[in-house]
């Protein structure tokens, strides 16, 4: 199994361009992290220097702080997504990234949803054909509502009805093991019926969202059972630390975080 360090969750206490070096000498060889609002040039010199590889980078989402968790879907911010496009195609090209996450957006209160998602459904097909010819998996993330109210994806069911709606081979479910243990439980299952759609996993402990070993889910099961079910992309430590990034780390080797490990080597 292969990690990747989000590093818009870990080594936050640095500035954003200093933790691909941080998360390199931290032994990792690949990271993730959300749409940067550093100096796209910036981040292309921090992801070079640190010689580390891009699992998977976001579209952008708007004003995360602010609250937004999307764009595409609302009309009064669809074109900002679409601007964003080209711009974060080219450089997932750069750094040599072939997964790019997208939020779909929260419930505009004077919308009805159908006619959001109709909207956010329109937009990714023309996202994922942007993408194709580059190569890139352009991956669908459902995210819990009872921290974020109102978002327009916030169950497996829901993230997969969107992909059949979308329709387009280069268009995979991100199943994150948190959102997903907060809404439905169970997350074994649902990783084994939806393991041929989902393109990238990511994970954090539940409730709290803190690194594995902080909460109710039994890590070493379900991350034997991900392997077991020939799931071989990375898997993305999107967890907020409840102590230091090193010692939330302290489950990982740290002489093993940049290379295939198998389950029964993790402190869990």
């Amino acid at each position: 199994m292969r990690f990747s360090a989000n590093i818009s969750t870990l080594f936050t206490e640095a500035p954003f361009l200093d933790r691909f070096a941080l998360a390199a000498r931290a032994g990792f060889s690949a990271v993730e992290f959300w749409w940067p609002t550093d100096d796209l040039e910036a981040v292309r010199a921090a992801v070079r220097d640190a010689g580390v590889h891009v699992a998977l980078l976001n579209f952008d989402g708007g004003d995360l702080p602010a609250g937004d968790r999307g764009l595409l879907s609302n009309p009064a911010t669809h074109e900002r997504f679409r601007e964003n496009v080209p711009v974060a195609l080219a450089l997932a090209r750069d750094l040599g990234c072939d997964r790019l996450n997208l939020l779909v957006g929260r419930q505009v209160e004077e919308l009805f949803r159908a006619e959001q998602l109709g909207l956010a459904c329109h937009n990714v097909r023309w996202a994922a054909d942007e993408a194709a010819p580059m190569g890139v998996t352009v991956l669908i993330e459902a995210v819990n509502t009872k921290d974020l109210a109102g978002y327009l994806l916030d169950t497996t069911a829901a993230a997969t009805a969107f992909l059949r709606q979308v329709a387009r081979p280069n268009v995979a479910y991100q199943y994150d093991v948190y959102h997903m243990q907060r809404m439905e439980g169970d997350v074994v299952a649902t990783l084994r019926a939806q393991m041929p759609h989902i393109g990238h996993i990511q994970i954090a402990d539940s409730p709290g969202r803190g690194e594995p070993g902080t909460g109710e889910i039994r890590f070493a099961y379900v991350l034997s059972e991900i392997e077991a079910l020939g799931y071989t992309g990375y898997v993305g430590l999107e967890y907020i630390p409840t102590t230091g990034t090193e010692e939330s780390l302290r489950w990982l080797p740290r002489e093993q975080r940049g290379q295939d490990i198998q389950i029964d080597q993790l402190a869990l």
